[in-house]
């Protein structure tokens, strides 16, 4: 999920870089112009409220009656002039590029966001201005005031309450009145953090106690919500206590099996973190072993396997069209393939995609020969599976024996590799 939300706000980046293909303007100007929309925005609901008693479905409903100059509705930084980031708060009626937070299938979510945090949440954000190197959004919140934040708002509460004792207060407020929300489970490691550093350790420790009673013991989110509060208040070794008995109750979670890792790390036992990344890193484990086989077809049914490339260098990449620092490896790839296809080097692709229309004619424009496999079933597929991928790019050579030579071939030292791998050991 972290990385899946991670790749959506790269994307959200560049689509917003690539979009701008007109003359630069200043972004503090931007900033400015969109302040001041949002102040104009701000003003219309709020007339609209004293009107109908209720908020508008959407922020078009504010136009003409409310809003006379639609272009308030378009944020100077928005290239695509009038298109929200965020499919769900496409407004039905005009073009709008201001997230209205407050629309209808989400009023539920808001009103509980609203219960918890007060009235400075978002009402109307901005998400156009992500591509400066801060990240941040500019928000109107339900009290009609425009603040900048991080992407994740409420991650950035004492930037918005002005003071660490006043995020406290609300926190400490917002939990009475929805203690056992799980949504705002993960608001109890910030609360802990904020009572660390106003030197209240005794109010962390009731929090945790407290927080224990509430909490599923086999919910991974949960309990690594709890582990984070231990950290914070340095209570080391029942961090790593909870999460080896959760491993023992729940194995094979990545999340988890990551935490141990990096508690062993800090703990300088460098053996033991390396056993348990091996659990969750994809080809770590085969490091210098033989590759476990796998039976498929490729694109044109024809049978394949890792076995029918013994005695040749193998490099099995595990990739998708739609991924694009997969793509972006492509020319590297040809390059060495073609450099050294004659030479006893072969690449195997792993396909995640599920489009075999669109994986074809990517295959055919950029002219890559080596075989593929490909189920349809992106991250079901069956190979992927087999070895546990759960992100791409994966590239891994394999030496002429069948064993596992490094499970991250990427970038430049591709080539490299691929060359100690072909000599011959006997010479």
């Amino acid at each position: 999920m972290r990385l899946f939300v991670v790749c959506i706000m790269l994307s959200m980046v560049v689509s917003l870089v690539s979009a701008d293909e007109s003359p630069k303007q200043d972004p503090n100007e931007d900033v400015k112009l969109c302040t001041e929309n949002l102040h104009a925005i701000g003003k219309a609901i709020k007339t609209y409220m004293e009107e109908h008693g209720e908020y508008p479905d959407w922020l078009s409903d504010l136009h003409d009656e409310h809003l006379s100059d639609k272009s308030i509705l378009v944020c100077p930084a928005d290239k695509t002039r009038g298109k929200v980031p965020y499919s769900r708060a496409v407004d039905p009626e005009l073009p709008v590029s201001y997230s209205y937070e407050f629309f209808p299938d989400q009023r539920k979510s808001v009103e509980e966001n609203r219960t918890m945090f007060g009235d400075v949440v978002s009402l109307v954000r901005c998400s156009h201005h992500m591509a400066d190197k801060d990240l941040t959004t500019i928000n109107l919140s339900f009290e009609y005031k425009v603040y900048n934040a991080s992407y994740y708002w409420d991650q950035s509460l004492v930037q918005i309450y002005g003071s660490v004792e006043k995020a406290i207060d609300m926190l400490e407020m917002g939990f009475e009145k929805l203690p056992k929300n799980t949504r705002f489970f993960k608001m109890y490691p910030m609360l802990a953090n904020l009572y660390v550093q106003s030197g209240r350790n005794v109010e962390a420790d009731n929090l945790i106690k407290n927080y224990k009673t509430l909490i599923e013991p086999n919910n991974y989110s949960h309990v690594l919500y709890l582990g984070d509060m231990l950290k914070t208040i340095e209570h080391f070794d029942e961090e790593l206590d909870l999460f080896l008995k959760f491993d023992e109750a729940n194995p094979k979670n990545r999340y988890v099996l990551e935490r141990i890792a990096k508690i062993y790390d800090d703990q300088g036992k460098a053996e033991l973190a390396l056993e348990y990344r091996k659990k969750y890193i994809p080809g770590l484990a085969y490091l210098g072993k033989m590759v476990p086989d796998f039976t498929a077809t490729d694109l044109d049914g024809e049978p394949i396997s890792i076995e029918a490339y013994r005695g040749k260098v193998l490099l099995v990449d595990f990739w998708a069209v739609w991924c694009g620092p997969c793509v972006a490896e492509t020319p590297n790839m040809k390059k060495v393939y073609d450099t050294y296809k004659d030479k006893g080097f072969d690449i195997l692709g792993i396909s995640l995609d599920t489009d075999e229309k669109r994986l074809k004619e990517y295959l055919s424009k950029n002219d890559i020969t080596w075989r593929q496999v490909f189920s349809g079933k992106g991250w079901d597929s069956p190979v992927s599976r087999q070895y546990e991928i759960f992100s791409i790019p994966n590239m891994w050579l394999i030496g002429k024996d069948g064993k596992l030579i490094t499970n991250n071939a990427r970038g430049e030292k591709l080539e490299s590799l691929v060359v100690e791998a072909l000599k011959d050991k006997t010479e």
